[in-house]
């Protein structure tokens, strides 16, 4: 049996306008990129995925053997990879742009600036609201930027998100509109609540039996605006005979507001990726810091980071890597930057490369801008036993070993 292979599509002009007219969603709100964005939740989740990713540096690298390779420095992609995409912008700045469109979007665009040989030169973002993907009738992935430029798969550069052989990755705010209008509606009853709800810690009521008149309560008022306000806080304000103050304590459906609140951070970093604890959001019985949570930080960039990591990697190289070269010239992003904070575990990780014969000394300075060691053992492989050099390996002479007292020789 034929047909075509099953494809889920991203579709974005139609999710698009769907979730901004304010449309499918039980909640009723308009669920866009800038609705979004001002929930601190998503805020925190996006902006942590964009920051550590686009901190990762990536470096252009050339195979020269099977077992060999080094810094293609001379080659023009790794300028735009390692110095600058462009004229305005920095690795940094260029690749947290297209993380954040690609988690709020699914898919992140760039026009590729290319010189006469077909090597890029240049990448300059564009936003994703103007672009849409289509096919040509020959089959070819064509972009129309703008509603009048239309590009070949040659001159955009195109990341597309998680999806299932779609032209577009899928938009994560389109598929989790429900969660995020719900936060959104909750944050609106929240903040009417504050601006027109009756915001009282307590009620003034007669004794039974009082009576009182119009002059007596406007001057109770009085009374209690002169104890309101921060700097009368501690004092003690004497009621007048015949009424008793009855405090106010936080109502059932203030608490469900509250739970509906905490429960949504929870729901919107499934949508990205990010556990809560990451964004500073502690669960039920769940402390802040502690050894557990370097589990949880670990697992983020293994499962989560690790894999968006080589999203981008194999993008580029597919995208922006001519033919010719593929298969010579790959990328990669250095993780390690992420240990740039963690002088010990910058040690560790020193430690264990360098008496397992796999780095050098002098490569380890240069790692840390130290200048290189004269000594000739620094640019020397070196192993755990005795720490000497990988050539002399079967060639120390054994060691006689002397008999314990009383045992014969």
């Amino acid at each position: 049996m034929g047909g075509a292979p099953a494809k889920l599509d991203g579709a974005q002009r139609d999710v698009q306008h769907t979730i901004a007219s304010g449309g499918g969603t039980f909640a009723a709100k308009r669920v866009t990129a800038d609705t979004t964005m001002q929930l601190s939740t998503a805020w925190a989740a996006v902006r942590l995925n964009a920051r550590t990713i686009a901190s990762c540096g990536r470096k252009v690298y050339r195979r020269t053997s099977a077992l060999q390779r080094e810094a293609a420095e001379d080659h023009p992609l790794y300028r735009v990879m390692a110095i600058s995409p462009n004229a305005d912008q920095t690795p940094m700045e260029f690749w947290e742009g297209q993380i954040t469109a690609l988690n709020l979007r699914g898919n992140a665009f760039a026009r590729i600036g290319r010189r006469g040989d077909g090597q890029v030169v240049a990448l300059w973002p564009l936003s994703p609201d103007a672009v849409s993907v289509y096919r040509s009738p020959s089959g070819e992935r064509r972009y129309r930027v703008g509603g009048k430029e239309d590009l070949g798969s040659d001159e955009v550069f195109h990341l597309r998100g998680f999806g299932a052989g779609g032209d577009s990755g899928l938009s994560p705010i389109g598929y989790g509109r429900q969660t995020i209008a719900t936060a959104l509606a909750a944050e609106e009853v929240a903040g009417s609540t504050f601006a027109n709800g009756l915001q009282l810690s307590g009620f003034v009521e007669d004794q039974p039996g009082a009576r009182t008149t119009n002059e007596q309560r406007e001057s109770l008022v009085a009374l209690f605006q002169k104890f309101t306000g921060s700097t009368q806080a501690g004092k003690i304000m004497p009621l007048p005979p015949g009424f008793s103050f009855k405090a106010l304590g936080l109502s059932p459906e203030d608490a469900q507001l509250l739970d509906t609140r905490r429960f949504s951070v929870e729901e919107i970093c499934r949508w990205f990726g990010v556990f809560p604890i990451l964004i500073g959001h502690s669960a039920q019985g769940q402390t802040m810091w502690g050894s557990g949570i370097e589990q949880f930080v670990l697992a983020w960039l293994t499962l989560g980071l690790g894999t968006e990591l080589e999203r981008v990697e194999q993008a580029i190289e597919k995208q922006l890597i001519l033919p010719a070269e593929q298969g010579r010239l790959y990328v990669q992003h250095n993780v390690e930057s992420l240990l740039r904070a963690d002088s010990a575990a910058r040690a560790q990780l020193y430690s264990s490369l360098g008496q397992n014969g796999v780095m050098k000394r002098n490569e380890m300075r240069a790692k840390e801008n130290l200048a290189p060691d004269p000594s000739p053992g620094a640019d020397m492989l070196t192993v755990q036993s005795n720490l000497i050099t990988l050539d002399q390996l079967g060639k120390q002479p054994a060691r006689a070993v002397q008999p314990a007292p009383g045992e014969p020789i």
